[in-house]
Formats: C-alpha cells, sequence, structure tokens
C-alpha cells in the first residue's frame, strides 16, 4: 500500500480490506505497457466497464427516490447528466483523484492527470473497487456523497428549470434588456473552484450567487433575479 492510499480511502469513506483493488482501479494501461507490453488485466479498464454500470444503477435508484413524481424523459436527462465524462471529470478533480494515478511516463507527460476522459474512466474503475472490495452500500455512500452531492438536483416535487433561458424570456415579455452574466470573483484551488456571479437586468434589477461552475452560480443568480420580476 502507497503511503497516500490511506488520505485517499478517507476521501472515498472506504477502508479497503484488499487495498490491491484500489490499486488496480488507479492504473492506467499506459502504466502496465511501458513495462510489459505482455501483461493483460492489470490496468483499471475492466473495472471501468462494472464501475460503469454500478454507477448507473445507483443514479437511476437515487433519483426514483429523490424524484418520484418525475417522467421517464426527465429522469432520463438528470441520469444522462450525472453519469456523463463532464461531470464525472469535474468529481474527479474535487477529490484529486489525478494525483493518485498511475500513469506512463508519455501519458504523464501529455498531461494524463487532467484529461476528462482518463479521470472520468478512473473515477468509475475506483467505485467498481469500492464495490468489489465492501459490497453495494459503501458505492452508493460514495456516489450519494460526491455524484449526486456535487450535482444540483432539484427535490421531488419540483421542477427542473433552466432559469437563465426563463429571465431571458421573463424580461423580453416585460421589454426590459437582456440579462448580462459577469464573473466577479474566483475562489479555491483549480481543482475545486467557486464562481461568483453576477447577472443585471438594466439599472434596476441584479443578483450575486456562487457555485461550483460558472453555470450553477449564472443559473442561481438568475433564478433570483427571475423572482424579483416575479414579485414586482
Amino acid at each position: 500500500m502507497s503511503a497516500e492510499q490511506p488520505a485517499l480511502e478517507e476521501l472515498l469513506g472506504h477502508r479497503f480490506v484488499r487495498p490491491e483493488l484500489l490499486q488496480r482501479a488507479l492504473t492506467h494501461r499506459s502504466s502496465i505497457y511501458e513495462k510489459n507490453s505482455q501483461a493483460a488485466f492489470a490496468d483499471n479498464e475492466q473495472l471501468e466497464f462494472l464501475g460503469d454500470a454500478i454507477l448507473g444503477f445507483l443514479v437511476s435508484d437515487m433519483l426514483l427516490e429523490r424524484c418520484p413524481d418525475f417522467p421517464e424523459g426527465r429522469l432520463s436527462k438528470l441520469k444522462a447528466h450525472l453519469v456523463s465524462a463532464l461531470h464525472l471529470h469535474a468529481v474527479a478533480l474535487k477529490i484529486g483523484l489525478g494525483s493518485h494515478l498511475r500513469l506512463g511516463r508519455g501519458e504523464e507527460l501529455s498531461g494524463g492527470r487532467e484529461k476528462k476522459a482518463l479521470l472520468a474512466n478512473a473515477l468509475e474503475a475506483v467505485i467498481a473497487a469500492v464495490y468489489l472490495d465492501g459490497g453495494i452500500e459503501p458505492a452508493r455512500q460514495f456516489v450519494a456523497r460526491y455524484i449526486l452531492g456535487t450535482a444540483e438536483v432539484p427535490e421531488a416535487g419540483t421542477e427542473v428549470t433552466d432559469y437563465k433561458s426563463a429571465l431571458q424570456e421573463k424580461a423580453q415579455a416585460l421589454k426590459l434588456p437582456q440579462p448580462r452574466y459577469s464573473i466577479i470573483a474566483e475562489h479555491g484551488p483549480e481543482h475545486a473552484k467557486t464562481f461568483l456571479v453576477e447577472v443585471r437586468v438594466g439599472r434596476d434589477w441584479s443578483s450575486r450567487a456562487e457555485g461550483l461552475s460558472k453555470k450553477s452560480a449564472s443559473q442561481k443568480a438568475a433564478q433570483r433575479v427571475l423572482e424579483q420580476l416575479n414579485e414586482r
């Protein structure tokens, strides 16, 4: 076991009985091929395959529990976002997964520790490793904490709304200037930034909001101005 593995296990919320499973989940094929071109099944690709299925099942189950009134189409869109490479990449960056990967020299030099597909695949492999070592519950806890926990998933009975589009339509209906968005500040390390975004509609309507992405902060700010306009 590497000296850094206990720290990663702490983040994952699971202490491995078989630490070799986690090591395999962190091993990219470039690391194996540079050492032994004949090596087979020692990288994380099979775990990635399993982790993709486990993640899809757990996200589907949690969405049904959290949003029992949503139609299948809306659930499918939410799931597609939550299991997307873009979202998984953001989660992997947030927990610093890249620093724990075993990469070949070529992949290392080409920035593999921050590549979207590589990190998303490694995160799926880690989910599979947690499942194989501890069963479905620790895997569920990890997915609930990081995959759903970092996303803007609505509670049951609420609507999924694109507040930026709604605000634009509201401003147009009221013959107001179109909304203008500005990034006011950025806080935190590169892998876990928080953004402060301001939206203004003319001179009289404005709001600021923070989020883990520019998009989420913009949506929150737009929602607040939309509420102001609805109450005028």
